[in-house]
């Protein structure tokens, strides 16, 4: 028997986001960084599951992303730092904030040797995380900055927002919370835009986990909660996928509607002056175009991550992002089940297990707020004539 939107459970939900943003994470891996004609020229066309590094046996030296072994489905640092959170909110057990991060995530990426596949080798995970995540370890672990303002400074990227996808789904069906929780949370990580992609991607992890939910339920809550140019981004993207249903004729036309509010510019390996800066007006590009690509794939997870990784630039963190959603939509059954072995044997790491972690974490949270809003109940009624 099928298994119907109306019946997928809050685990199936949470295991298939889960596990849908690590295959996604590790499809675009490979081909992160380059263009969408570039892939074509590498790969002898579009890229349809999981390849080899881009330069071959030669990715321990080859750069400008030596020594990381990007492909053969290894996951990422996307993949690193979701799970990572993950094991925060196993800790924690409750909602998090931006002292959570500073008590516990940071400890984490410093203090315990994990197996890194990128490297091939057990390592502690700040040996891998980007620039981004490295400022924030040395503003709250070094510098003892305020955790709430820790991410201000910080260039401004994907970085906080490529690992919110817990938050989306410790607050299933409850968008408006999750983005709350995603904004304090990345504010020990990024500021101005970067921070607000955070709070939209939980938010649409979140709506995508309601029984209802569609792509175009997702992109609405989505631009209900954005502000300022992420909002502006996330219109000029879902207006031109809406005219799509195939992502090679989508990958020209949605990366002119995001280009205007990218600071990064055309060329990816060769950041403009602007990028990764504070602005009111500018987006991330990540976001918006995995977005725009469920769209484009009617939140079928193939097509939609598909479309993402032949996108070219920080694909891992697209597809990552758009696996996230399309997994929450549609529960792990639409998650290739060859493509998440081969990502969990060549990874070394077992998919499954952070998603029964965090179900478990999202039914205890449930309860407690449960309890705290029928306790805020009652005490407003005494307050008020209201019932």
């Amino acid at each position: 028997m099928t298994t119907t939107l109306e019946t997928l459970t809050l685990d199936d939900r949470i295991t298939g986001s889960l596990i849908g943003a690590a295959v996604g994470d590790a499809l675009g891996g490979p081909v992160e960084g380059y263009s969408p004609e570039q892939i074509v020229e590498r790969h002898g066309g579009r890229v349809h599951g999981i390849v080899g590094p881009w330069h071959g046996d030669e990715w321990r030296t080859a750069r400008p992303i030596a020594p990381y072994h990007k492909g053969d489905g290894h996951i990422t640092d996307d993949t690193l730092m979701t799970h990572a959170l993950v094991r925060v909110y196993a800790t924690v057990r409750d909602h998090l904030d931006a002292y959570a991060v500073a008590d516990q995530l940071v400890p984490d990426l410093i203090s315990t040797p994990r197996w890194i596949p990128e490297l091939e080798a057990e390592a502690l995970p700040l040996h891998r995380v980007f620039l981004a995540e490295k400022w924030m370890v040395t503003r709250l672990h070094y510098g003892h900055n305020d955790p709430r303002e820790a991410g201000v400074g910080n260039i401004v990227n994907c970085g906080a927002a490529m690992y919110m996808a817990p938050v989306g789904l410790v607050n299933a069906a409850h968008p408006t919370a999750a983005y709350a929780e995603a904004v304090d949370i990345a504010g020990a990580h990024q500021s101005s835009y970067g921070r607000e992609a955070a709070g939209v991607f939980a938010a649409a992890v979140a709506a995508a986990c309601h029984p209802d939910a569609t792509p175009t339920t997702v992109i609405d809550t989505a631009l209900a909660l954005a502000k300022d140019g992420t909002q502006a981004a996330i219109e000029s993207v879902a207006e031109v996928a809406a005219q799509y249903s195939d992502f090679e004729s989508a990958l020209a036309p949605l990366r002119a509607a995001v280009a205007p509010f990218d600071t990064v510019g055309p060329d990816y390996r060769s950041p403009s002056l602007a990028a990764r800066r504070p602005s009111r007006l500018h987006s991330i590009e990540e976001l918006p175009i995995a977005l725009g690509m469920l769209m484009v794939g009617g939140g079928d997870y193939r097509r939609t991550v598909l479309g993402a990784v032949n996108y070219g630039r920080d694909c891992d963190s697209i597809a990552s992002m758009a696996g996230a959603i399309a997994g929450a939509l549609h529960g792990e059954s639409a998650v290739p089940s060859d493509w998440a072995k081969t990502v969990a044997e060549a990874s070394r790491i077992d998919l499954h297990a952070p998603a029964r972690e965090l179900a478990a974490v999202a039914r205890e949270i449930f309860t407690r707020d449960r309890e705290r809003r029928r306790a805020h109940e009652s005490a407003f009624a005494r307050l008020t004539d209201l019932p």
